[in-house]
């Protein structure tokens, strides 16, 4: 595989009041000051008076100016007068994002081994988990593994010493089915940072043992959802979804298969999302451009 050359690429994120002239604005800023725009995507909620979201990626090799002069000159000229929430990422800048698992690896090796193949640009700073089961295979990809054991009388301190680890390590953090529900306390340092695999399609079958439940109701379509966590448990905003047709044929075990190949697929799909810059939260809905 020939590795993206992400050293000249930045992207722009913006939301705002839908209005006239917005396009025109970021773009001819933008040439203004030598960059060279490769992708932009937009969408409104309404015709009228709705919301304008957009994504912008740009070359950086012949501009005018520093990162920082460049940001605040965008400020200045466009993001303050058009009432614009904005951010510029550089996509040279990965991301460090620290990888939770608990026993199940069928989730969390896809992701080691994406991320192995440069499918994934980030930085895995260490692996965090509550049983020490995959500690080989976390070697096997040259990762620090941490064994941190949690019941409920240690839930407080564990989270304590996992909030050690990440401190100015962690941007992020990717949930590879970690069987641990995160306190409020804990979630709050990582908003919309941290990325989920539901295994159902949610909001259907919440809870434990989701593949029995959709045994028991003899459902023809099995799927698994990724979405950052908040603090209402698996009610975070979506980021991917996907879904396969089951028979009557199978078994619970045939389904817990079948979900399985899909978390581990959508799983992957949202954080490639997140890393490239193509989500836009607004409220509890998201808005991703390209993620297919």
């Amino acid at each position: 595989m020939v590795k993206a050359d992400l050293s000249t690429v930045a992207r722009l994120l913006i939301t705002c009041p839908d209005q006239k002239g917005i396009i025109a604005a970021v773009t001819s800023f933008l040439k203004d000051h030598g960059a060279n725009i490769t992708d932009l995507d937009q969408h409104s909620t309404d015709a009228q008076g709705g919301k304008f979201f957009m994504r912008l990626e740009f070359q950086t090799p012949q501009l005018d100016l520093s990162s920082k002069k460049l940001e605040t000159q965008f400020a200045k000229e466009v993001g303050t007068p058009l009432k614009m929430d904005w951010q510029i990422h550089y996509a040279a800048n990965l991301r460090r994002m620290a990888v939770f698992v608990s026993k199940y690896d069928h989730a969390f090796l896809e992701v080691l081994w994406r991320w192995s193949r440069q499918e994934l640009p980030m930085i895995i700073p260490f692996i965090v988990s509550n049983h020490p089961d995959l500690a080989q295979a976390a070697k096997h990809f040259n990762i620090p593994y941490h064994h941190i054991p949690v019941t409920k009388e240690t839930k407080a301190k564990a989270e304590s010493e996992i909030l050690k680890l990440c401190e100015g390590k962690v941007e992020g953090i990717i949930l590879a089915r970690y069987m641990q529900i995160l306190s409020e306390d804990f979630i709050e340092h990582f908003p919309n940072k941290i990325i989920n695999i539901h295994h159902s399609f949610l909001p259907a079958f919440i809870g434990a043992n989701p593949y029995q439940q959709a045994y028991d109701k003899g459902v023809k379509l099995i799927g698994a959802t990724a979405h950052y966590v908040t603090k209402d448990l698996d009610m975070g905003p979506i980021i991917a979804q996907d879904v396969a047709r089951a028979s009557h044929r199978l078994n619970a075990e045939d389904l817990r298969i079948l979900g399985q190949n899909i978390e581990r697929t959508v799983l992957a799909k949202a954080i490639k999302a997140h890393l490239e810059d193509r989500i836009i939260v607004d409220g509890n809905k998201t808005i991703v451009f390209d993620l297919e």
